[in-house]
């Protein structure tokens, strides 16, 4: 039986008006191949039948507290970190479901890499019925990827993580993101330690017109290009607002559904080799897995350019002075990226 004053694992999900979604991801947690866990739900002043459906649940490893009134995520976040009494802390997203066997595979990783202080994995897209999608994001897998990675873009699911509960509870949320609180808390936690990525798919994320990403994208992107400009620093580096923001977008064709141009072309090239450069006098990162994602940027933004100028955008690919540096990448690799 697991042990519920000293569980192996908090289970950690944030609750705010989700009535609609909470009971599936309930049940995701308490169908789990792995059972030392306890299950922390923290409901942040909900008005709608959300805290009276998570009271139909009678599983004596679910722990229930309500926050007085609303406190918002990063403290609600930070709330759950005071409270978890497992040695690890799983993440989940209220309207989100876990896989069945996330735990254990977390675990497992977890104790056999003691280095590592906190692992996420890979996404799968359901709707709002909960129904798959053909949509999988993946991430890096490895520390060093995934450090380069942020520079770019989040590169670790928030409902994927699983920490060790220690560490978190040392650096906290910072309250002044009230968006991409887990994109900070991610690059602050990469300049002291190692993070990880399972290749597989850990839990299914919910797409729905609630979902706060989709109700606040100034203020994300906001808090996403302080986060960028942060990094950059340490690189030496201080971008205008206008290349933060292009800066984004190399790693949101699709996403955005934006069409680079020339312009664009001309200010990505010039701003890839300035990073590349700059990380080889800094030494920031590995400069080989440095100089390798960055010119995966560079390549996809010219894929991206085809919709727009066609073969030029190849012609414009190889004549960069970033090929150098393209000939090291495998064939594999550029096929990927151009036909995928």
């Amino acid at each position: 039986m697991p042990n519920t004053e000293r569980p192996r694992v908090t289970v950690f999900i944030p609750v705010y008006n989700r009535e609609q979604y909470i009971g599936p991801a309930i049940e995701s947690i308490l169908s789990q191949s792995f059972s030392d866990f306890e299950l922390l739900l923290v409901d942040d002043g909900s008005t709608d039948g959300s805290l009276r459906t998570i009271r139909a649940y009678p599983d004596p490893r679910i722990r229930i507290v309500c926050n007085g009134h609303n406190l918002g995520i990063p403290n609600t976040r930070n709330r759950g970190l005071e409270l978890a009494r497992g040695e690890y802390i799983a993440l989940l997203d209220s309207d989100d479901l876990a896989v069945a066997n996330r735990l254990f595979l977390q675990t497992q990783y977890l104790d056999q890499n003691p280095t590592v202080v906190q692992v996420g994995g890979w996404t799968q897209a359901i709707d709002r019925r909960g129904r798959l999608l053909d949509k999988r994001k993946r991430q890096p897998v490895c520390p060093a990827d995934i450090d380069a990675e942020l520079l770019f873009r989040c590169c670790l699911s928030n409902t994927t993580i699983m920490a060790r509960t220690k560490t978190l509870k040392h650096y906290r949320y910072r309250e002044s993101f009230p968006r991409c609180q887990d994109y900070d808390l991610h690059v602050r936690l990469a300049q002291r330690h190692r993070m990880a990525n399972i290749p597989q798919v850990l839990s299914h994320a919910r797409i729905h017109a609630t979902q706060i990403t989709r109700q606040t994208p100034e203020l994300g992107d906001e808090k996403k290009r302080e986060i960028v400009q942060f990094q950059l620093k340490h690189l030496g580096i201080t971008g205008s607002p206008e290349d933060l923001q292009a800066h984004l977008t190399l790693s949101r064709f699709r996403k955005t559904r934006f069409i680079p141009g020339p312009d664009y072309l001309d200010w990505a090239d010039q701003w890839i080799q300035r990073l590349v450069a700059a990380n080889t006098s800094s030494d920031v990162y590995p400069e080989n897995t440095f100089s390798r994602i960055a010119v995966m940027k560079w390549a996809r933004a010219c894929r991206a350019a085809q919709a727009n100028i066609g073969w030029r955008a190849w012609k414009r690919f190889l004549q960069s002075p970033l090929r150098n540096r393209i000939s090291k990448l495998p064939p594999r690799i550029l096929l990927d990226i151009w036909y995928r």
